[in-house]
């Protein structure tokens, strides 16, 4: 497989915000799950940071569900260069003897439907806590 040469180190604080954004979740409700002396502008500070602390990425992916590897190495200028050069029908490899890159192991659209649930499933938590919280008013 192709890589491509990192020109600038990957920054954890935006792919938190970026994970964070796709699971719809909001920096408030993220600063609550981080704990007390959490708040929205603590949450925006992080996502601000280049490198975050190994501790509190872990935490926040626990939180986010995703794995922290995925914050730690997700880089989106990579992936869009692989999105155009393994779409089907592109041809940039087609000299490449004994390479095929579309032999993907997983399908893109049951890794999706995955993504759809496990946003409904935290939505569904967001509300019971919503109504519980409610409900003790």
């Amino acid at each position: 497989m192709t890589t491509i040469p990192r020109e600038r180190p990957i920054h954890q604080g935006r792919n938190i915000k970026r994970f964070r954004e796709m699971l719809g979740i909001k920096q408030e409700v993220l600063a609550r799950e981080l704990g007390d002396d959490w708040t929205q502008k603590k949450v925006s500070l992080l996502e601000a940071k280049e490198e975050v602390d190994s501790a509190l990425l872990e935490q926040v992916a626990g939180i986010l569900k995703v794995p922290a590897e995925a914050i730690r190495n997700f880089d989106e200028e990579t992936a869009m260069v692989n999105i155009q050069n393994n779409y089907e029908g592109s041809n940039a490899h087609a000299g490449s003897v004994g390479v095929n890159y579309h032999d993907c192991t997983f399908n893109p659209l049951d890794k999706m439907v995955e993504l759809y649930e496990r946003m409904l499933k935290q939505q569904e938590v967001m509300i019971e806590k919503l109504e519980r919280l409610l409900q003790d008013k």
